[in-house]
């Protein structure tokens, strides 16, 4: 059964306050950052807590469509359009599982040449004036959908000076409310040597576990339907894009919340609703599976799959600055996504 979207036709987003929480027990382990620990914070509702960032979530979006046994996108996805990257002849990676999307090093950086060339071709047009949004997004929608999405910036300098950027259409977060910390530990025993150099792995070696438990935990998604539209890609192309966004959402939803080794979720309420356009109902996995099938055939010609080919020695960071000393050349500046 093709879902029914008609709810959405005049709304400029589309929201989902989505109350999750723990599948056993009250404890979670949030995400956490360098230098920072779990991101803490206060709000007029007391002590929050950031469990997943946009984007972790982004990543996870992505990783639901990708069949890791088969090194490809889910059956029902096999046809979008996206780039696979091969070394020797077997898989390595590709832009539905790279954090950057089509912005990867395994995609622009390699020895081969082959794909950055035809790229770079087809973005030459952007190389001096103003973006033409609308063939940015034509040119995306060729090689990867899913950066019309979770957004992409095509941060090298040989492409239009490296302007060239789609912000996220589909943005998700977790946060938890009025949390409390857990704190635990334990000890790595070393039952033959107790006392033994903890440096080299020995010894009996104490540890602490900072947890959290939350009165509410919420997943929220954002889905902006203007931007969608602004893409001036037609009704089929924002119809296809709208479904596999929802589609993705579901096979989060229905798939395992587990984020992490202490932080395995569940969604609390069995239907999913949304907060605005209020009363639009997430429609199943299958329904959206039966109506993504139609608005992948109709767009079939705008999309294609590439193989890029990286046969390139994966050097580690040091042994890439030593050449670089060695051929007498500059560390060139790079270029960073945001």
């Amino acid at each position: 059964m093709n879902p029914d979207l008609s709810k959405l036709d005049t709304a400029t987003k589309l929201l989902f306050s989505i109350e999750l929480q723990p599948l056993q027990g009250e404890r979670f382990q949030p995400t956490g950052f360098p230098s920072l620990g779990a991101a803490t914070y206060e709000s007029k509702h007391g002590a929050n807590l950031l469990v997943e960032s946009a984007q972790s979530m982004a990543n996870r979006l992505e990783t639901v469509c990708w069949d890791e046994s088969a090194d490809q996108p889910r059956a029902e996805l096999s046809e979008i359009s996206y780039v696979r990257v091969e070394r020797r002849g077997k898989y390595l990676t590709s832009s539905m599982t790279e954090a950057h999307r089509i912005n990867s090093p395994y995609l622009l950086e390699g020895t081969d040449r082959t794909f950055f060339n035809q790229i770079k071709g087809e973005l030459a047009v952007f190389e001096s004036g103003p973006i033409d949004r609308r063939l940015l997004a034509k040119v995306l929608l060729k090689y990867d959908v899913g950066t019309l999405l979770h957004g992409v910036f095509l941060a090298k300098r040989e492409l239009a000076g490296g302007r060239l950027r789609i912000a996220r259409a589909l943005s998700a977060f977790i946060e938890a409310q009025g949390v409390r910390q857990a704190i635990s530990g334990g000890v790595k025993n070393d039952h033959v040597n107790p006392s033994g150099s903890t440096k080299e792995g020995f010894g009996n070696v104490p540890f602490s576990r900072e947890e959290y438990t939350a009165e509410s935990i919420t997943l929220f998604v954002n889905l902006d339907l203007a931007q969608i539209r602004g893409y001036g890609l037609g009704k089929d192309i924002e119809h296809l894009l709208v479904l596999l966004a929802l589609y993705k959402l579901r096979l989060l939803l229905d798939g395992d919340l587990r984020l992490r080794t202490a932080c395995n979720l569940e969604v609390k309420a069995p239907t999913i609703v949304a907060t605005k356009p209020a009363g639009f109902a997430l429609p199943s996995s299958a329904d959206l599976a039966e109506g993504l099938a139609a608005a992948v055939k109709k767009a079939k010609d705008q999309m294609s799959i590439t193989t890029v080919i990286f046969n390139d020695e994966l050097k580690k960071a040091k042994d890439a600055e030593e050449d670089s000393k060695d051929s007498g050349s500059e560390t060139p500046e790079e270029d960073s996504q945001p």
